[in-house]
């Protein structure tokens, strides 16, 4: 757990939610987490609308850098 959270925290925004529309809201970013075997497949493990992690297609997702100020702010507000 100590090394994952040395991992920098990556985001993605929803490009289409075709097929998921409870489980992800278009043009919103998500938190993604690191699994490298999904990624092997095409896929990509978010944090989704029900607050849990599944895996989607990752053709849904575009990466998106935050700037620091937000990624301070995100992992304050997960830490409360």
């Amino acid at each position: 757990m100590k090394r994952q959270s040395k991992l920098k925290t990556r985001f993605a925004v929803c490009i289409n939610n075709e097929g998921y529309p409870v489980d992800l809201e278009q043009w919103k970013i998500y938190q993604v987490l690191p699994d490298r075997d999904a990624e092997k497949h095409g896929l990509i493990r978010v944090i989704d609308e029900s607050g849990e992690d599944y895996l989607y297609p990752k053709a849904r997702f575009a990466l998106v850098d935050l700037p620091p100020k937000v990624r301070r702010l995100y992992r304050s507000q997960a830490a409360a």
